[in-house]
């Protein structure tokens, strides 16, 4: 069917930013309280989560040492979609980034499904990292239930989020210093580690070649790796929402996107050659313990547990803070374009509270789930953000195609960030893609995942063709 553009939400008005980019409603815009300091450390910080901490492991157990191809395959693909991201939000700042341009590019149906899909990821996200923080202080201080801090935790970003943005942009900046650190630390102690300066002595190729070769399970186990490796990326385009809001969106948001590449490569790719290159894959310690705790263990680090508890502890706080702010903005600029509750767009001391509080609302009933309904409603909601991400950066490469192509002709000077090789690595990350939502139905577990995220898919799906037919008419 032909594409066919929303008319703009009532009292809806374009701003600085880009029209229909949601930063302005009913002439109240979103401050623009976030520094280039705030972007670079969240862009930072963004690829250092507890899916690499502690969700590795179980990559590494099913790859092996070919765990550092699965992440080298996965990170060279997340540059990819960062990179057009990059291009995208960089010529066009939007606090609804991804979602708006789908809306403009391909159609409203297009913005509603992607950017509903990312909402419902972040806001599970934010309760399964609530829980796992409960846990972890329910350990420290077991005289006080683990829902006890859920509740404390949950209200507290709750409360900060509802303030001026400047201080969910200074929450993370300190929560990302301390994950650098922390990454950082361990990578020359890995290294010093492997030159045998520390621990038992260099343990040279032993590890990498010695327990059963660098693909011991096969491609099997590889395929698993790299799964597990993808997933560990995500929340890396909440720096393309924040930039937005930020006191110069095209120059951070083009900066912040172009050191990506080498993050990625040292923090993720680096950290996992050392961790198969210091202790065996084999070892049941690095899926019970995590790796790096394994690894510290192994070098002889005094408390390294402890350690490395506090700063997964930090982690989890840190994507609980992010994942409130973009679920709340992305909330915000759909329900701003007219693809959802009025009432979502109220913009007060330049943040949408509303959003703010629904999007924690939300939050907060997935908890709930996850104590009541642990294997229906619970394994359902968190079955399909497995899957969204993928659905997004599917998305994201087909706007990407279109988008370049239009402003190349309409607007060439606004391409101050460029995809490398267009069009032909937008291809190659769609085809990636698409090649691992086809992987996923090898293995059971996967495949539940992607039934359930296809239920939430052709809901959202039919429910932007519903909205995009009724504009339409209402047009006509």
């Amino acid at each position: 069917m032909a594409r066919t553009s929303a008319p703009p939400a009532p009292g809806t008005t374009t701003s600085a930013t880009g029209a229909a980019g949601g930063t302005e409603v009913g002439g109240r815009q979103l401050s623009h309280g976030l520094k280039q300091r705030h972007l670079s450390m969240i862009a930072l910080g963004g690829v250092i989560g507890a899916g690499l901490f502690v969700g590795s492991g179980a990559g590494i157990a099913a790859a092996g040492p070919a765990i550092i191809l699965a992440f080298t395959l996965s990170g060279l693909l997340v540059m990819l979609i960062m990179r057009m991201l990059g291009e995208m939000s960089a010529a066009r700042p939007a606090s609804g980034s991804f979602s708006v341009h789908a809306e403009k590019e391909i159609g409203p149906w297009a913005g509603i499904t992607a950017g509903w899909m990312y909402w419902v990821m972040l806001c599970c996200g934010v309760a399964a990292e609530a829980t796992a923080a409960g846990k972890i202080v329910n350990g420290w201080v077991p005289g006080v239930s683990a829902w006890v801090w859920v509740g404390l935790f949950m209200v507290f970003f709750c409360a900060s989020n509802l303030t001026a943005v400047k201080n969910f942009g200074e929450f993370e900046f300190w929560f990302a210093a301390i994950k650098v650190a922390a990454i950082v630390a361990f990578l020359v102690l890995g290294a010093l580690g492997v030159a045998g300066v520390l621990g038992p002595g260099s343990p040279g190729t032993t590890n990498l070649t010695g327990q059963g070769g660098f693909l011991p399970n096969g491609v099997s186990g590889l395929i698993v790796g790299l799964l597990a490796s993808v997933f560990a990326y995500g929340g890396l385009e909440t720096v393309t929402i924040a930039a937005a809001e930020s006191d110069d969106p095209k120059r951070n948001v083009a900066n912040a996107v172009r050191t990506a590449v080498w993050r990625i490569a040292i923090f993720y790719i680096g950290s996992m050659a050392l961790v198969v290159t210091l202790v065996s894959w084999k070892d049941p310690s690095v899926v019970e313990n995590g790796p790096y705790v394994t690894v510290l263990q192994h070098l002889g680090v005094p408390g390294a547990g402890t350690i490395m508890e506090a700063v997964v502890l930090v982690a989890l706080l840190s994507a609980m803070n992010a994942n409130i702010y973009g679920s709340s903005r992305m909330a915000y600029s759909l329900v701003a374009r007219g693809q959802g509750p009025k009432a979502l767009a109220k913009v007060s001391g330049g943040v949408p509270r509303a959003a703010v509080l629904v999007s924690c609302l939300f939050g907060f009933g997935a908890v709930l789930a996850s104590k009541f309904w642990p294997d229906t409603v619970f394994t359902w909601l968190m079955n399909t953000t497995g899957v969204a991400i993928l659905v997004v950066w599917f998305f994201i490469c087909v706007v990407q195609l279109r988008m370049r192509r239009r402003l190349e002709r309409e607007a060439p000077e606004l391409l101050t960030v460029r995809m490398w090789g267009y069009p032909y690595l937008t291809w190659v990350a769609m085809a990636a893609v698409a090649g691992i939502l086809a992987l996923m139905t090898t293995t059971e577990g996967n495949r539940e995942q992607l039934y359930a995220a296809g239920v939430l898919v052709a809901l959202l799906i039919t429910a932007g063709l519903v909205k995009q037919r009724k504009d339409a008419a209402a047009v006509r």
